[in-house]
């Protein structure tokens, strides 16, 4: 990575024409290395606009993370977290993974301005550019093992349905497993946010869970068509400008309110309030399985362990994470 590449970002995040000259002078370096500072930025799918005459251009201004800032929308919790902010990071997942084996601390938190490899679920990839998401992973360490954490994810949902739902996104829902939807009347919902979570561990003894979470903030129209399903962002949702820095500190707050309560409650403690914001909830469905197979049945719930509720044509059926997905019948 070139170093001028982000502190040039930086400057170009006001949204306004900045002359090259004007940067040159500024980082004392010639035209030509800030034109290839931004030819890295462009390798790494961030685009701009140049324009003789007038210098460089983000296409709109954009938030970038700001530690302090972060810390300060935390609030009193503040004192828990490890925070880390990274301007380009492939993956924050894979990232904390690696760092698990070195003893890195609870309630760790990593978060990168531009994620270039992000991971979903199923191999799939998060599409992520500058400005465009928030994509952070939390590292939280449980005292019992990894068979004692059935229904994390939804529980995470839960978090993350509070702290939209506190900054006025009261259209996001959630859908089972781990995804947030925005839900509008006559019209096919879109993803808004997902969750990938990683646990490492024994099944008895102590385990630890890396909480990944991508939240759509500002798609460009480029990513949004490399999305292969429905997608929307917070820009089109509100019109209120969240920035991301508030954005993650009021979620790292919720998150650690509720997994501390999942400790020691579990999932059935906050199932019901879950099932509130099910966007399926008593809806006809379609479940697809891997294996090409469907089943129609009208979802009744979630169980005390996180496992999808059913009713088909042959009674109540349970359904475990990894082997279905879920579709609204329109």
């Amino acid at each position: 990575m070139n170093a001028l590449t982000f502190p040039i970002l930086r400057l170009l995040a006001d949204g306004k024409f900045h002359s090259g000259e004007a940067l040159a002078l500024q980082f004392k370096v010639s035209r030509a290395t800030i034109w290839n500072a931004l030819q890295e930025a462009e390798k790494l799918g961030v685009e701009f606009y140049s324009v003789r005459g007038r210098g460089y251009k983000l296409p709109q201004a954009i938030a970038l993370l700001d530690e302090q800032a972060i810390l300060q929308a935390i609030g009193e919790q503040r004192a828990w977290f490890k925070l880390e902010v990274h301007d380009h990071l492939a993956s924050t997942n894979s990232y904390m993974m690696k760092k698990l084996s070195s003893g890195q601390a609870h309630a760790s938190c990593v978060v990168a301005n531009l994620q270039s490899n992000g991971r979903g679920r199923r191999g799939r990839s998060w599409q992520a550019g500058l400005g465009a998401s928030l994509t952070f992973s939390l590292l939280w360490r449980f005292q019992c093992g990894a068979s004692a954490l059935p229904g994390l994810s939804l529980a995470v949902g839960v978090a993350l349905i509070r702290a939209l739902h506190s900054l006025g996104i009261q259209q996001a829902q959630l859908k089972w497993p781990n995804d947030v939807l925005i839900v509008k009347q006559q019209q096919p919902p879109e993803k808004l946010a997902g969750i990938l979570i990683e646990l490492q561990g024994d099944m008895e003894g102590p385990s630890a869970a890396v909480i990944g979470m991508g939240i759509n903030l500002n798609l460009p129209t480029k990513i949004k068509q490399q999305i292969d399903q429905a997608a929307t962002d917070l820009a089109s949702v509100t019109k209120q400008t969240i920035n991301p820095n508030e954005l993650l500190g009021v979620l790292l707050k919720h998150l650690a309110v509720v997994l501390s309560h999942f400790e020691q409650h579990g999932f059935s403690s906050l199932r019901e309030e879950w099932m509130t914001h099910h966007a399926y909830q008593q809806k006809e469905v379609k479940m697809l399985h891997p294996d090409g197979r469907e089943t129609l049945g009208t979802v009744t719930g979630v169980a005390e362990d996180g496992i999808l509720l059913i009713q088909t044509a042959l009674g109540e059926q349970r359904f475990s994470s990894g082997e279905i997905s879920l579709r609204g019948v329109h």
